[in-house]
């Protein structure tokens, strides 16, 4: 009922930058929360960035190279990545708490996007 869709993810040398798009749609009465996690081969999945309606928050790993933003009005939420480092490569995931359903049958549900691969070579 609620689709996380990424795109942007892709091969950069370090240094370099990608800009990843997330895109939700479905039944939705309000987005919560948007935000990027990463997985990394052997690795637990870790929180990048997310928006709260109280602001942003990062991981001190990307702090002062990744932006979080989002488009209210196309559902969409971007994660800008510069100063790549190999260490940043992962899949990346969309994530987002939203309320869906309708009259007093509202509730809270989490989805998350397929994952989009990024590449850091040294």
């Amino acid at each position: 009922q609620v689709q996380l869709v990424e795109s942007g993810g892709g091969l950069v040398q370090a240094g370099g930058s990608l800009r990843l798009s997330c895109t939700a749609s479905g039944s939705i009465f309000a987005i919560n929360t948007m935000g990027w996690y990463r997985q990394a081969p052997g690795k637990q999945r870790e929180l990048v960035a997310v928006i709260v309606s109280g602001g942003t928050n990062y991981a001190d790993s990307v702090k002062g190279r990744f932006t979080i933003s989002k488009d209210n009005a196309k559902n969409t939420v971007y994660l800008q990545m510069n100063s790549l480092k190999p260490e940043d490569t992962a899949v990346y995931y969309c994530k987002s708490k939203v309320t869906t359903g309708s009259g007093r049958g509202k509730y809270e549900f989490v989805a998350w996007g397929q994952g989009t691969q990024v590449t850091v070579s040294s």
